[in-house]
């Protein structure tokens, strides 16, 4: 028996990075992981294969249809659902300056699924999670939600909508629902390994002198679903380096 046994999460993006940390330390701690992804599907099956008590399900969170279609997945699966962790997201590297660069095919993909992803998912899962007793919403942002710097500026657009997104949900669904997000600096992925440069200049910035893991992410996933009376929080994990 887990500290969260008898729980069952579903976590959006989960067969890489951020997601995949958070899905397995859920199942090490006793609950229940309906796994996810738009692509990646045989991945995601592997995965799921390897952690009892995980299944996984295929669906491209920017369609409403689909979303519902992963809540109603998970209930089917496990019978109930407690936790939703709004991990899923999509972002384009543009340089701030190169305006131009932004076309409206990047602009709106970031937004269909950093914005009305969430949206769509948390709202087709607020029925479930208010039979919970104990549920709750935890969205991955970022400090480019809260800061002006980021991949693209419609990546840091899209998570400050997030952020807010968070808080307002939180003012209405207390307190059966609590909702609350986690907001990474730069996190060592698969899709930042290359990026050499920016991780030795977050090192050398960061009181902790490093970027973040996934697993540093997690933790802090796990430390919000603990803590039964926050909500509303951004969580931000950059290792103290918007301090400067």
């Amino acid at each position: 028996m887990g500290e969260f046994s008898g729980r069952v999460a579903l976590v959006t993006g989960s067969t890489s990075g951020i997601g995949e940390a958070t899905a397995k330390r859920l199942v090490a701690l006793g609950a229940k992981v309906m796994l996810n992804s738009s692509t990646s599907i045989s991945e995601g099956e592997r995965i799921a294969s390897e952690l009892e008590g995980a299944s996984y399900r295929q669906a491209d969170i920017s369609s409403e249809d689909e979303c519902k279609e992963l809540v109603n997945a998970t209930i089917e699966t496990f019978g109930r659902l407690d936790v939703l962790v709004n991990n899923a997201g999509f972002t384009s590297v543009i340089p701030h300056a190169d305006l131009d660069g932004v076309t409206e095919e990047v602009f709106r993909r970031i937004i269909d699924v950093n914005i009305f992803g969430t949206w769509y998912l948390s709202r087709a899962a607020v029925p479930e999670l208010k039979k919970s007793g104990n549920g709750s919403i935890v969205n991955i942002s970022s400090i480019a939600g809260l800061r002006p710097v980021g991949s693209s500026i419609p990546y840091s657009i899209s998570k400050a909508g997030v952020n807010q997104m968070t808080q307002l949900m939180a003012n209405v669904l207390g307190p059966e629902i609590r909702v609350n997000a986690v907001a990474p600096g730069l996190v060592e992925t698969p899709w930042t390994e290359s990026w050499d440069t920016l991780h030795a200049a977050v090192a050398a910035r960061s009181p902790m002198r490093r970027s973040a893991t996934a697993e540093d992410c997690a933790e802090a996933v796990i430390g919000i679903l603990r803590n039964t009376y926050q909500t509303g929080d951004i969580v931000v994990v950059d290792g103290g380096l918007t301090l400067s």
